[in-house]
């Protein structure tokens, strides 16, 4: 495969599930927003910081932050490269790129979500819409995957779609955590207390975990059970053990029909080792936000080798 063509499908599906992981990091911070009486700027201005959106934003409003201004540049502004509208548009700029190697239901998928966000996020998205809103775009990306599993030959078109989809998802997964618990808790004091148990619920619904999490741990929230659901449980489609394992097995697939195993396949084994190796009270040990910026910048480092190994840009 063309390096032009994999980079398109690579990051057609990065800014897809990065849309989808945006509008997540927005509820999120929304639901959380409504469990502490701080100032609203402290709560909107760690997730600009958790999103890595921060400097853009302080930019074209000088620093000064509010909920509404902070919701509307991570969901619509189009001087944010990652918000969800722009996400959406590059995602589907990339599948025009692609447009060749992607089944017809694939392509009308993509430029339905992309009409469908356009409509939508037209104009300021009120409080009161916002739920339904982040609702039908993550509906629409979800659209996008479930034509991409029902209709894509698995080879390594496939490959490189989900390479990128599990790359974002691992990432965002973590930022997601990272919010909790380094950013958004208000004091050491609160760590325990029924304010802990119900942002540690909230984290839970921002990635569809909470059915699946009493499946496996019962009604009881435990902040060190919730973190091992997210972080190391590999049933859990979002947490970062799956992700990382799907990136792993996408690589090892290239790899079998290239005949070459370049330097980004040992980059993702060793994360995902490292992530078979630890259990939580280690985690929590060590220091959680510690221990996902690692993981962060672990994951980082395997996106940049990956663009080296397959000359996305040649």
């Amino acid at each position: 495969m063309l390096g032009k063509t994999a980079n398109g499908l690579y990051w057609m599906f990065r800014h897809l599930e990065r849309a989808e992981n945006t509008s997540r990091l927005i509820d999120t911070g929304q639901r959380i927003a409504l469990t502490r009486s701080s100032a609203a700027e402290d709560e909107w201005s760690s997730i600009l910081d958790t999103a890595g959106v921060r400097r853009g934003f302080d930019e074209k409003h000088d620093g000064v932050v509010s909920k509404e201004t902070a919701i509307d540049w991570m969901l619509r502004d189009p001087d944010n490269p990652s918000s969800v509208l722009s996400s959406i548009c590059t995602a589907r700029h990339n599948a025009r790129l692609v447009r060749t190697a992607l089944t017809h239901e694939v392509w009308e998928a993509m430029n339905g979500c992309f009409m469908a966000a356009k409509e939508i996020l037209a104009r300021k998205v009120g409080e009161r819409d916002l739920p339904d809103v982040l609702g039908r775009l993550r509906q629409r990306a979800a659209l996008v995957r479930g034509a991409t599993h029902g209709t894509m030959l698995r080879n390594d078109i496939y490959d490189f779609a989900r390479i990128g989809t599990f790359l974002e998802r691992a990432d965002n997964t973590g930022r997601i955590l990272d919010v909790k618990y380094y950013v958004l808790l208000p004091s050491a004091f609160e760590v325990g207390s029924s304010l802990d148990n119900v942002q540690w619920e909230t984290i839970l619904r921002s990635v569809s975990g909470r059915g699946g999490y009493r499946m496996v741990h019962g009604q009881q929230i435990r902040p060190r059970n919730i973190a091992q659901f997210l972080i190391l449980d590999k049933r859990m489609p979002r947490s970062l053990n799956f992700s990382c394992c799907k990136l792993r097995d996408n690589l090892a697939y290239l790899a079998h029909d290239y005949g070459d195993t370049p330097p980004s396949h040992a980059l993702a084994d060793t994360l995902t080792n490292q992530l078979a190796s630890h259990d939580v009270d280690a985690i929590f040990d060590k220091g959680l936000h510690e221990y996902i910026q690692n993981v962060l910048g672990s994951l980082s480092e395997i996106g940049r080798q990956i663009e080296i190994d397959y000359r996305f840009y040649e």
